[in-house]
């Protein structure tokens, strides 16, 4: 009985914010165009999917991803796992907890549909000069690297707002030397990696890890691992191009420069 009750709750909730998003668009095709829909029967349909769709998953952050989170973090943090008491542990004591945020960073990316689709994209538009596996498993180091950061921050209390500072002006210098065509593409990734599959899973590590840590608060320090998620894949994905560029700059020198005969070797030409 629960768990329909929770599901027509979510059901609810989601009509309620879909609703808008139907108004918008029914308004401007009615009172702006001054057209009817060319294909209501389709566009009913996809509202229904896109319902059905919403609710369900917001069922299922309710009950599994959020509490999936929240467990491993305890689990993770645990004084019997770590073999310490609480007043004993240490940064280097977590060494666990950064590696399993870096891990789930990177393997949630590399499954984020909004990813896939912009690297598809990408790919597609650029006649194949961007590979699209190549964008996603830099974009996944990118997050995990920066979910292993974010969890590091919260265990030993850093202000947010320093690493990101930091973080920003990096991003900034590789600007001025990556290459210009991936400059915007660089900054896209960094945003279609907080969507459907990653936030959920970050912020559920999040809080658990600040609920378990002691004097670390939820509010304070619970949140905030979503900005690591978003900024370190523009650095991953920036230094990949730079790092690309490099490769293929050394290759062309290797090609177009001559080998030149060595000291003790005679010149066939003289």
């Amino acid at each position: 009985m629960k768990a329909l009750t929770d599901l027509f709750t979510a059901l609810g909730s989601t009509l309620v914010d879909i609703l808008p998003i139907v108004i918008i668009v029914l308004g401007f095709q009615w009172f702006a165009f001054r057209r009817p829909l060319t294909n209501p029967r389709q566009v009913l349909t996809g509202f229904l999917y896109v319902v059905v769709g919403m609710t369900l998953f917001l069922v299922g952050l309710e009950e599994a991803l959020f509490p999936v989170g929240r467990l491993m973090a305890q689990q993770l943090t645990a004084p019997d796992f770590l073999g310490i008491g609480h007043t004993d542990a240490q940064w280097s004591h977590y060494l666990w907890v950064y590696l399993f945020a870096g891990a789930i960073g990177f393997a949630t990316t590399i499954a984020e549909p909004a990813l896939i689709a912009v690297a598809y994209k990408a790919n597609q538009v650029s006649a194949g000069a961007v590979n699209a596996w190549a964008l996603r498993v830099a974009v996944g180091i990118g997050v995990g690297i920066g979910l292993a950061l974010g969890a590091f921050r919260i265990i030993t209390g850093i202000p947010l707002h320093l690493i990101i500072m930091v973080g920003y002006m990096v991003v900034i210098v590789q600007t001025f030397f990556a290459p210009k065509q991936i400059i915007a593409l660089a900054y896209d990734s960094g945003g279609v990696t907080t969507s459907t599959v990653t936030v959920p899973i970050v912020t559920a590590l999040g809080l658990g890890l600040a609920g378990t840590i002691p004097g670390r608060s939820q509010l304070l320090d619970g949140f905030g691992l979503i900005a690591f998620a978003s900024l370190f894949p523009i650095i991953s994905v920036l230094g990949y191009a730079q790092f690309a560029e490099w490769r293929l700059r050394t290759a062309k020198n290797e090609v177009t420069v001559p080998d030149r005969p060595r000291p003790n070797e005679r010149n066939p030409l003289n």
